[in-house]
This record gives C-alpha cells, sequence and structure tokens, in this order.
C-alpha cells in the first residue's frame, strides 16, 4: 500500500478479512489482505493503543494526533541511517521503495506460463491500487532478473511458433 493510504486509516478499516482502504490515489475502494502475522501485530498494537471510536486514526503520534508523513519517513531515514542499509550502488533506500520491493518481488514468484502470468498481473494491479495493468507492468523493468525472465520466456514463446 502507499504510505499516504496507511497514514488515512481508521480503527474502522480493519477488518477481519485485511484492510480496507477508502478513496484512494485514484478514487477507488479495495480491500489489502494481511498476512497473519501482520494481523496479529496490528490487532496487539491496537490493544495497546486502545482507540476510543471508529473513525479513529490508526497509527498516532506521541500526542495522540494522526500520524503525518513527515514524521513517518524522517523515522524511517534515521533508522535505514543508524542500520547503515545502502544498495548496491550506496545510495540508502527510500520509504516508497519497499512498496516497490514488494510488487518486483511479487513478480519475480509470480506462477509461470503465460495462462497464469495474466491473472497474477490483474491480481497484483488489484492488490496495489493501480487504475490499470499498465502501471504494473511498469514493474518488470525493475530488475535484471526480471528482464532475463521475460526475455527467455518471450525467446521461448517464438521458438514454439507462438504457443506457450
Amino acid at each position: 500500500m502507499r504510505i499516504s493510504e496507511a497514514l488515512k486509516l481508521t480503527v474502522a478499516d480493519v477488518t477481519h478479512d485485511g484492510l480496507l482502504i477508502r478513496e484512494t490515489k485514484f478514487r477507488k475502494t479495495r480491500l489489502v489482505p494481511l498476512h497473519d502475522t501482520a494481523s496479529a501485530g496490528l490487532a496487539r498494537y491496537l490493544a495497546r493503543r486502545r482507540p476510543r471510536a471508529h473513525d479513529d486514526s490508526v497509527f498516532i503520534d506521541k500526542r495522540g494526533q494522526a500520524l503525518r508523513y513527515i514524521a513517518v519517513k524522517e523515522t524511517f531515514d534515521r533508522l535505514v541511517g543508524k542500520a547503515d542499509v545502502r544498495s548496491r550502488t550506496g545510495r540508502r533506500p527510500r520509504l516508497h521503495d519497499l512498496r516497490h520491493t514488494f510488487a518486483v518481488r511479487a513478480l519475480q514468484v509470480s506462477p509461470a506460463g503465460r495462462d497464469h502470468c495474466g491473472p497474477h498481473m490483474v491480481a497484483l494491479a488489484t492488490y496495489m491500487g493501480h487504475v490499470n495493468i499498465y502501471a504494473t507492468y511498469w514493474y518488470l523493468e525493475a530488475t535484471a532478473e526480471l528482464m532475463r525472465d521475460v526475455a527467455a520466456a518471450g525467446e521461448g514463446f517464438l521458438s514454439e511458433g507462438g504457443r506457450s
């Protein structure tokens, strides 16, 4: 999810089935399922935080106000600096890189074959809140490994006379 979507979450948006992301970047609403460990962690956090109303923000600062982007960004940057995390090029990761990495990893483990890849891409586009699948295809260019896989699949498709 986008950081802006996480910061807009209210207690009512935390459901048994996942997080209800309302009025996204493209004015859509979607349900983002959570892994059991994420659900459990969020439940522990909310139990400790003890929100008073369903329209309370999920994530709050020390004063009980909705957490702001700049506070999240500064905390992330400070933790990355303390941990001295860097890419191979020496660049420190940005907050949005977490979303980008998720998309790339989801594509790396996508099922092989044309019949499976298409539905996987549609599901990923929906999960990420993209207005169309073309925004998700951009992530195919993200890594050399993915590009090698795409090239190999294309060569296989062509060598079989256009059948996959």
